[in-house]
């Protein structure tokens, strides 16, 4: 019998396609990258702290599934909390994160590790509601339970104050009453022989980013209406009026200056190059320049005192600096498992003279964790403060197209405009992106689900860090000599 649980719901809302693959076709659908793992196991530590605020609650097998389901009809007559007591009813598998007693029957209790009540959310308890009640039991409010973002750790993590709880009964009352005509349409989907043909667009990773997004899109062409730059709307209308690539965009279409630059420099395939906007941002850069990039890493539940929740922390800087006398590269990545940031920060000063531009790409980011750390270390702001001051961001250029090549598939990022300005890239590294240079560091110092990094795997992870940030600002470097050589 194939069972809809609460998850396989909330896909069938989403993706007719996913759904069906995950009955007939499961050994087809890609498993779940490290950082969606490390999403997934961030919501296991939230939900084992909820646990904690019920002293009483009990915990339920959850490995064998007729135990489990026999086990949390019999733990009901206990009033007590339950943990993720399961049922079944025509085909329909439940199993809340709490169910707690009151005194006309139950209330159900999701724990998220969002920081906000999202309608996915509602969704989810609203199929739980629904089921549970097939089956017998009296629901009477609906809690999501998730992350203050407010909360500031000090000392030991305080759960009553991580966590806060909200009543959506009312929200989910309305979402139930869509419940029954959504099962026929999904079983029909489950039951069919075939896979049915699912439409691309918002709904691909809309709420959660789906895993057949490269399989589906696979049949667009390079630099397709999906690359348009900020073509929302434009976008849907030209997919679905049957236009695929940007070149073939009637020229009577309505689009805003920068998607014209983007339309004309993919129907000559050469780079649209602004002269005197390039030359303004080079001349605004006084010497020496110190090109810097920050890697840092997160946690739902704070690791150190005078944190927030999913407060970005600060590991590991890069500095360029370059002078009269030629270039010189500055690297710092923290040691051990204590908090990071003031070591972070003291050797940064140390690096980063009192003139001279210091260039960034994407300045905001680079600001935010200055501008954090100057709140947790006075001592530095007037460092932090002639640092932001001389803060040139060089995505500025790219953002404003003054430079555009057809390369980039409307990104300003600088993933693609590295390769696209100067052919270098970065392929082929261990670490490529800010994503994997966050994980692979928190593996190395606090470990993975038990597991301890070994002195071997250490001293390479630090390696690849070195490598991939040391590029981040090389790459800038190499960037505004393309820059300036393009303007003579």
């Amino acid at each position: 019998m194939n069972l809809l649980t609460k998850s396989k719901y909330l896909v069938g809302l989403q993706c007719p396609k996913y759904l069906w693959m995950m009955f007939h076709e499961k050994h087809k659908i890609p498993e779940p990258d490290e950082q969606a793992q490390f999403k997934f196991d961030q919501g296991y530590l939230v939900g084992d702290l909820a646990k904690s605020l019920f002293k009483n609650g009990i915990d339920i097998e959850t490995e064998n599934f007729s135990k489990n389901l026999e086990s949390s009809r019999e733990l009901l007559k206990n009033k007590k909390p339950l943990f993720e007591p399961a049922f079944l009813i025509d085909r329909l598998y439940s199993r809340a994160d709490i169910l707690e007693p009151n005194k006309d029957g139950w209330d159900i209790i999701e724990v998220k590790s969002s920081t906000e009540v999202k309608d996915v959310h509602v969704k989810d308890v609203a199929f739980q509601k629904y089921a549970y009640e097939k089956s017998g039991l009296k629901i009477k409010k609906c809690f999501l339970m998730y992350v203050n973002k407010e909360y500031v750790r000090k000392g030991e993590i305080e759960a009553k104050k991580l966590l806060l709880k909200e009543d959506i009964t009312k929200d989910v009352e309305k979402e139930i009453l869509l419940i029954p005509e959504r099962l026929k349409n999904i079983f029909k989907i489950i039951d069919a022989d075939k896979n049915p043909v699912s439409k691309i667009g918002k709904n691909c990773d809309n709420p959660y980013e789906c895993p057949l997004i490269d399989d589906c899109w696979s049949f667009l062409p390079e630099n397709s209406v999906f690359d348009l730059y900020r073509g929302g709307k434009r976008t849907i209308e030209l997919f679905e009026s049957g236009i695929l690539a940007i070149k073939d965009i009637p020229e009577q279409y309505e689009l805003h200056e920068k998607q014209k630059i983007q339309h004309e420099c993919e129907k000559t395939g050469k780079p649209y190059i602004n002269k005197k906007g390039i030359k303004e941002f080079l001349d605004s850069l006084k010497y020496p320049l110190y090109f810097m990039d920050f890697e840092t890493y997160s946690t739902v539940i704070p690791l150190y005192d005078g944190l927030k929740p999913y407060q970005n922390i600060p590991f590991q800087f890069s500095v360029h600096a370059v002078d009269k006398n030629g270039k010189k590269h500055y690297s710092f990545i923290a040691e051990g498992s204590d908090d990071p940031r003031e070591k972070f920060i003291e050797n940064l000063k140390k690096v980063i003279g009192a003139e001279g531009t210091v260039v960034v790409y994407n300045q905001s980011f680079e600001q935010s964790r200055l501008k954090e750390l100057a709140e947790l270390f006075p001592k530095y702001r007037m460092f932090i403060d002639s640092v932001i001051k001389r803060m040139a961001d060089l995505l500025v250029v790219f953002r404003e197209f003054n430079y555009y090549s057809p390369k980039q598939k409307g990104s300003c990022s600088i993933k693609y405009v590295l390769p696209a300005l100067t052919g270098k890239s970065y392929e082929g590294m261990e670490i490529a992106n800010g994503g994997d240079a966050s994980l692979d560091y928190l593996y190395i110092t606090h470990g993975n689900n038990g597991k301890k990094a070994g002195k071997e795997e250490v001293l390479k992870v630090r390696k690849d860090l070195e490598k991939y940030c040391g590029l981040d600002t090389e790459g800038m470097v190499w960037i505004v000599e393309r820059l300036g050589e393009l303007i003579k």
